[in-house]
C-alpha cells in the first residue's frame, strides 16, 4: 500500500502507527472549499492526536490535511468549530488539493460526522467517539454512527436478515419437544412400556434439556460471540437428533431427547440477546414479536405435521425430517448470519489491530483488563444464577413466565390423553392425526398475542421518546397490557377445563385454548421486553436465567398432570391452575410502580462478587 493511501481496512489503524489517536472527519466547510476547487468529497480532512510532522508523514498525499486534535477541542470550547476548521484547514493545507482522478486508487475512509450532526444518522444509537478512546491511544472503539462493524449502525434490512435466520432456528428446535406426541402410544406399545409418567417424561425431558442448555450456553456467548453458539449447537442438534431417531429403546431415546434440548437450547437462550444487539428500544418489541414465533409456536404446529407423518411413516421419521432440515438450514446460517455482540467485535478488532500494528497495549473498549481468562468464565457461568437467585427483578418475573409456560406444557402433554384416548374421563375419541391438530388453537392464540402485544408494547415506548421523555424500562409492564393478559390466562383455564369435564363440543376448549395462549403472550412478550430494557449489556445472562426456571417448570409441571386430573378431574383440575395464575398478576404491577427503585438494589455480579 501506497504511503498515504487508505483503504477501509487501514482507517482504523494509521493513529496507532504514529503512536496516536487519529479520528477522520470531513468537515462541510472544507468539502465545499474542495468542491469549488474541482474537487469532489474523496479529499478528506485529518484530524490527528499527534504532532503534525509525524501526521504528515504519515500522510504526504496531497489531497490529506491535518488539523490538530487540540484545535478542534479548542473550537469545541468556544463554540465555534466550523469556522475554526475553515480557517484552519485555509492555513495548514499550503498545498492545493491535486486534481481528482478518478482512477486514482484512494479509497473512502470510515467517516465521522462533525459532532453538531451526530444523532441525525441511522446509527443514531451507536456510541460516538468515546472520550476515553480520545484521550488514550491505545483503546479501540466503534467509529461512530458511521462504523458499520456496529451491529447498531447496520441496515435495517441487515438487522432483520439476521433476525429472520434466528428466528428460523427458534422454529427448529422447539420441533423436537412435541412433533411426536401423537405418537406416544405407539412407542409405548412399541418398547413394551404402560407407565404414563414414562410417557409424559418421554415429552418433558426435551424441555429439561432447555433448562440446562443456558447455563452453558450464555455464558459462553459472552466470551466467544453469538454466532460461534448458533453454528456449533446446531453440529450438535443435528448429531443428536440423528441418534434419537435410531433409538433402540426409551433410556436411549430420553438421553438423546435430553441432549437435543441442551443442542436445541441455543436459539431460544441467545435469540432476546442477538436482538438486544441490534435494535434500538422502539423496535425491540416487533423484534421479539418475530423471534417469540418459533420457541412458542413450534411446539404448537409440531403435532399437527407429526400426528399424520407417524400415521403414515412412523415416528421415526418424525426424527428423520427434523434432522434433515437442521441440516440445511445449519449450512444456510453459517453462511449468512452475522456476529452481533459488541464486546466480541471490538475484541476482534483489537486482536487484529495488534497483530497489524505490532502495538501489543491496543485493548477493547469494553474488555475487562482487570481479570483473568478463568475469573471472566467463572463470573459469566454463576451470573444467570445470581440473577435468578439475588435479582427481584429477575426472580419474580421468571417465576411467573415460568408457571404459565408450565401449565401450557401440562397441557400439551396431556392434549392426546383428553382427546384421544380418553385416559381422563373424556369423550372425544380423535385418531393420532385428529389429535395433532387440537395444537392449532395454541398456534392462533399465541399469534394473536404476538401481533397485538408486540406492536403495542413498541407503541408505547416509541410515543414517550417523541414526546421527549426519557425511555423507562417499566412502560413495558404497564397494567393496559399486563392485567389483560394475566385476567385471560385463567378465564381460558376456567373455560378449557370445565368444557372438557363436561364433554361439550371440542370447539368450545379450543376457544378457551386460544385464549388462554393469547394472555400467555401478553405475559411472555411484557415480561422478556422489561427484562432486555433493564439488562441490555447482560442479554443472555437474564435470558439463560428466564430459560432455566422457565424449561424446569415446562419439564416438572407436567409429570404430575396425570394424577392431578385422576384426583380433581378435568374441571377443577384446570381451575386450581387458573387460580394460581390470578395469583399471580400483581407481581408485573409490583415493578410498574416500584421498579425503577427495586432495580437500583442490585447490580451485575463482579469476579469477585461471583
Amino acid at each position: 500500500m501506497q504511503p498515504g493511501i487508505l483503504s477501509p481496512d487501514h482507517t482504523r489503524v494509521f493513529g496507532e502507527l504514529a503512536g496516536a489517536t487519529v479520528r477522520v472527519a470531513l468537515s462541510r466547510t472544507v468539502s465545499a472549499r474542495y468542491k469549488n476547487d474541482g474537487c469532489p468529497p474523496s479529499s478528506w480532512l485529518f484530524l490527528a492526536r499527534c504532532d503534525l510532522p509525524s501526521a504528515k508523514n504519515l500522510f504526504p498525499d496531497p489531497r490529506i490535511g491535518i488539523i490538530p486534535f487540540s484545535d478542534i477541542m479548542a473550537a469545541e470550547r468556544t463554540g465555534s468549530q466550523d469556522s475554526m476548521i475553515e480557517m484552519d484547514a485555509q492555513n495548514k493545507m499550503t498545498e492545493k488539493p491535486a486534481a481528482y482522478d478518478p482512477n486514482s486508487d484512494f479509497e473512502a475512509a470510515t467517516i465521522v460526522p462533525d459532532p453538531s450532526e451526530r444523532g441525525t444518522t441511522s446509527g443514531k444509537d451507536s456510541p460516538a467517539v468515546n472520550d476515553e478512546a480520545v484521550q488514550d491511544p491505545n483503546i479501540v472503539d466503534f467509529d461512530g454512527p458511521e462504523d458499520m462493524d456496529n451491529p447498531m449502525n447496520w441496515p435495517m434490512k441487515k438487522r432483520w436478515q439476521n433476525i429472520a435466520v434466528i428466528s428460523v432456528l427458534t422454529i427448529i428446535t422447539p420441533l423436537g419437544s412435541s412433533m411426536f406426541a401423537p405418537g406416544i402410544p405407539r412407542i409405548l406399545a412399541e418398547f413394551e412400556e404402560s407407565s404414563s409418567t414414562v410417557a409424559t417424561f418421554i415429552l418433558s425431558v426435551y424441555i429439561l434439556g432447555f433448562a440446562f442448555g443456558p447455563l452453558l450456553v450464555a455464558p459462553l456467548s459472552e466470551i466467544y460471540g453469538r454466532s460461534v453458539m448458533y453454528n456449533t449447537g446446531n453440529v450438535f442438534f443435528f448429531i443428536f437428533t440423528i441418534c434419537t431417531a435410531l433409538s433402540n429403546g426409551i433410556p436411549m431415546m430420553m438421553a438423546f431427547r435430553f441432549l437435543m434440548g441442551v443442542a436445541g437450547s441455543v436459539p431460544i437462550t441467545l435469540g432476546s440477546g442477538s436482538i438486544s444487539d441490534m435494535m434500538p428500544v422502539e423496535f425491540r418489541g416487533r423484534a421479539m414479536a418475530v423471534w417469540a414465533i418459533g420457541p412458542l409456536l413450534g411446539p404448537c404446529i409440531g403435532p399437527v405435521a407429526g400426528g399424520y407423518l407417524i400415521r403414515a411413516a412412523g415416528w421415526r421419521w418424525v426424527y428423520w425430517l427434523i434432522a434433515i432440515v437442521t441440516g440445511l438450514i445449519a449450512v444456510f446460517t453459517f453462511f449468512t448470519l452475522r456476529e452481533s455482540y459488541a464486546p466480541v467485535i471490538l475484541e476482534r478488532r483489537a486482536a487484529r489491530l495488534r497483530k497489524e500494528t505490532g502495538n501489543p497495549l491496543l485493548r477493547s473498549k469494553l474488555a475487562d483488563n482487570t481479570t483473568t481468562p478463568a475469573e471472566k468464565l467463572k463470573t459469566a457461568l454463576v451470573r444467570p444464577m445470581y440473577f435468578l437467585f439475588r435479582v427481584p427483578i429477575v426472580t419474580l418475573l421468571s417465576l411467573y413466565v415460568a408457571v404459565t409456560y408450565g401449565i401450557l406444557y401440562l397441557l400439551f402433554t396431556t392434549f392426546s390423553l383428553v382427546f384421544g384416548q380418553n385416559t381422563l374421563g373424556s369423550s372425544y375419541g380423535f385418531g393420532e392425526g385428529e389429535v395433532g391438530l387440537v395444537f392449532i388453537p395454541s398456534a392462533i392464540g399465541m399469534a394473536l398475542g404476538i401481533a397485538i402485544f408486540g406492536a403495542m408494547s413498541d407503541k408505547l415506548v416509541t410515543q414517550k421518546i417523541s414526546s421527549g421523555e426519557k425511555h423507562k424500562p417499566e412502560i413495558r409492564l404497564t397494567p393496559f397490557l399486563t392485567i389483560p393478559a394475566g385476567v385471560t390466562l385463567p378465564i381460558g383455564l376456567f373455560l378449557y377445563g370445565w368444557t372438557t369435564h363436561y364433554g361439550v363440543h371440542w370447539i368450545v376448549p379450543m376457544i378457551g385454548v386460544v385464549i388462554f395462549c393469547f394472555g400467555l403472550m401478553g405475559i411472555m412478550m411484557a415480561c422478556q421486553n422489561y427484562l432486555l430494557d433493564v439488562y441490555p449489556q447482560n442479554a443472555a445472562s437474564v435470558t439463560a436465567a428466564l430459560a432455566v426456571l422457565r424449561s424446569l417448570a415446562g419439564a416438572l409441571l407436567p409429570l404430575g398432570a396425570i394424577d392431578m386430573y385422576i384426583a380433581l378431574g378435568l374441571g377443577w383440575g384446570n381451575s386450581l391452575l387458573g387460580f394460581i395464575s390470578l395469583g399471580l398478576i400483581p407481581i408485573p404491577l409490583l415493578f410498574f410502580l416500584f421498579g425503577e427503585r427495586i432495580r437500583g438494589v442490585k447490580k451485575v455480579p463482579t469476579a469477585t462478587e461471583a
